[in-house]
């Protein structure tokens, strides 16, 4: 979307009145992050936006200035999440997928029981879906209320030109390239088939029609991505109402994390963090600190969970890296000359907006498709965990950090995400449905 169709935008939810928006996608900092920042976006505008999510979703709404409406409280007690995302950070490849798979459906589940009733009770008027918590459109399709989609991690959308986010596949144009897609787009059917299974008996209990496409369940509104147009393999059969953005991020969403600044000893800073899922496997975390060990720069390691213990783990590493818990990584970023990364999507554009090249080591779910297009757009290298060693990551560190390339590729993919402000035109097309129900489609 340019800046016409932005002007056009604008002027047209000028008169949108104000509503109350729910937002409903799955409790794990890398959804609630984007999914938050778009909310208090909407909430500057006057509307009331409040999170529906089980209890572990709280906090970061809260924190966020936002609304919490509680689901699955029974079932899924404060905590409960902790203790799954510790299951799954043990987990890599098609097991985390898999995985991953079944927290949807116990998600689905609590959703499609409880938010009727909670969304009826809070006057919600109005829905925002991550894309991986469909459910949440069906209920919208039972209340009859206007629904879009919303794309926080990488758009899941099948296209038989572009492989499956999931894998690690690189873009290749040609029959034999639409074919692989097309076996990767199958198996993905089939291990989405619980979370489909569990909606579509929940749609026939309440005589709507069952989901189409089998994979992903979009809003016939609007489907919206943080991620830019630049950050996605050539595309052909997008649906005319998806919209590509820029990423969602806002300092004033994020936790106040306490951060040793006066150990910095002005090298040049390598930051890295596994995000926080894929975070429990140690000896990745140790295979950075042994390929930073004698570099000339400063090692930042954030483990991204709380119920580790940094000081202990740090013992174990060599060289002197500073290790915490969590970190303030928006600020380390900007004064970091490289990151090394899980592929998580928040993190790799949060880079990008700071200008910084990477290095990747994609775990699961997306992270293998986002490292696939950094690696296509010249501003990373890529580490696959099978092949993970201190020699061979030592050997990308050097090559980023010497090879010029990285950083001015980086920096211009930055000044493309400058000149968009990615919620507030995400936030306009949001407006646009909700306030005319009606189908908003791409100006281009």
């Amino acid at each position: 979307m340019g800046k016409a169709e932005l002007d056009f935008a604008r002027k047209f939810v000028s008169i949108a009145r104000m509503s109350h928006i729910g937002l409903i996608c799955p409790e794990l900092s890398g959804h609630l992050n984007p999914m938050t920042t778009l909310g208090r976006e909407l909430q500057r505008r006057g509307h009331r936006v409040s999170v529906v999510a089980r209890p572990d979703g709280r906090r970061k709404a809260e924190a966020a200035g936002l609304g919490f409406a509680p689901v699955g409280e029974r079932e899924f007690p404060v905590g409960s999440m902790q203790a799954t995302s510790a299951e799954l950070g043990k987990l890599s490849g098609m097991k985390a997928i898999q995985f991953t798979a079944e927290l949807l459906q116990r998600g689905a589940a609590a959703i499609l029981q409880d938010a009727p009733e909670v969304i009826a009770r809070e006057k919600i008027e109005a829905l925002l879906v991550d894309q991986v918590a469909s459910a949440g459109g069906t209920v919208g399709d039972q209340l009859g209320l206007p629904h879009v989609t919303v794309c926080n991690a990488l758009a899941m959308n099948p296209d038989p030109h572009v492989p499956p986010g999931v894998l690690s596949w690189r873009f290749a144009p040609g029959l034999l390239g639409r074919a692989r897609n097309a076996f990767g787009y199958a198996l993905l059917r089939w291990l989405a088939r619980p979370v489909v299974n569990e909606i579509d008996r929940h749609r026939a209990r309440h005589k709507l029609p069952p989901l189409a496409g089998g994979l992903t369940a979009n809003s016939s509104l609007a489907q919206i991505a943080q991620q830019p147009a630049f950050f996605d393999f050539p595309r052909k059969a997008l649906p005319e109402n998806f919209h590509y953005t820029a990423p969602w991020h806002d300092e004033g969403s994020a936790d106040e994390i306490a951060f040793p600044w006066e150990k910095l000893d002005g090298r040049p800073l390598i930051y890295a963090s596994m995000g926080t899922l894929q975070n429990r496997q140690d000896v990745i975390f140790q295979t950075i600190a042994a390929a930073c060990a004698g570099l000339d720069a400063q090692l930042v390691i954030s483990l991204g969970s709380r119920d580790q213990d940094a000081g202990a783990l740090a013992a174990t590493f060599a060289g002197t890296p500073i290790v915490v818990p969590f970190a303030p990584q928006l600020a380390l970023l900007r004064r970091a000359a490289l990151s090394i990364t899980h592929a998580g999507l928040n993190t790799a554009l949060e880079s990008l907006s700071h200008g910084l090249p990477m290095v990747a080591i994609p775990i699961t779910n997306d992270q293998p498709g986002v490292a696939s297009r950094l690696e296509w757009l010249g501003v990373a290298e890529v580490v696959q965990p099978g092949k993970l060693t201190a020699a061979r990551l030592r050997a990308a560190i050097e090559k980023v950090l010497r090879d010029s390339r990285y950083r001015e590729n980086a920096r211009r993919r930055q000044e493309e995400i400058r000149r968009m402000n990615g919620p507030a035109l995400a936030a306009d097309i949001a407006e646009q449905a909700f306030t005319t129900r009606r189908e908003v489609l791409r100006r281009i």
